[in-house]
């Protein structure tokens, strides 16, 4: 396993910032298939991009899928010349939190019920209060 460091060559450098640019990018559609809902109280065209995040999310989990930005950043990581998350405050601090340790599959089923629950809870809630 290769570290890449700051006096590494361009290209591999380049890979492993997109790698980290990825493993952020993941992380946000995580928040925002988690609580995005939250944003249609300020703006009524939300849901229209938040809802089929939302489903993707659910689908994933519950079929054990593995999500395309998982591919992709490591696919960027190995034309980075490593394999983990090393030395970067990204890797460090991100990386469990999508990638948790003993991630089950019953697990994975808590967490898309998790999603619809918390999601169907804020829409019901914004359709009732802005029918009033």
């Amino acid at each position: 396993m290769k570290i890449v460091s700051v006096t590494s060559d361009g290209p591999a450098l380049m890979y492993l910032l997109l790698a980290d640019a990825v493993l952020a990018l993941h992380l946000a559609f995580i928040l925002f298939v988690c609580l995005g809902a939250l944003l249609a109280l300020k703006w009524r065209w939300v849901p229209w991009l938040q809802l089929p995040a939302a489903a993707w999310g659910v689908f994933v989990e519950a079929s054990g899928w593995i999500c395309p930005l998982t591919s992709l950043e490591n696919y960027f990581r190995v034309h980075a010349g490593t394999a983990a998350y090393q030395g970067d405050c990204l890797g460090h601090y991100l990386t469990a939190t999508i990638y948790p340790d003993g991630l089950t599959r019953n697990i994975q089923f808590v967490l898309g019920a998790v999603v619809v629950i918390v999601n169907l809870s804020i829409y019901l809630w914004l359709l009732r209060t802005r029918r009033t």
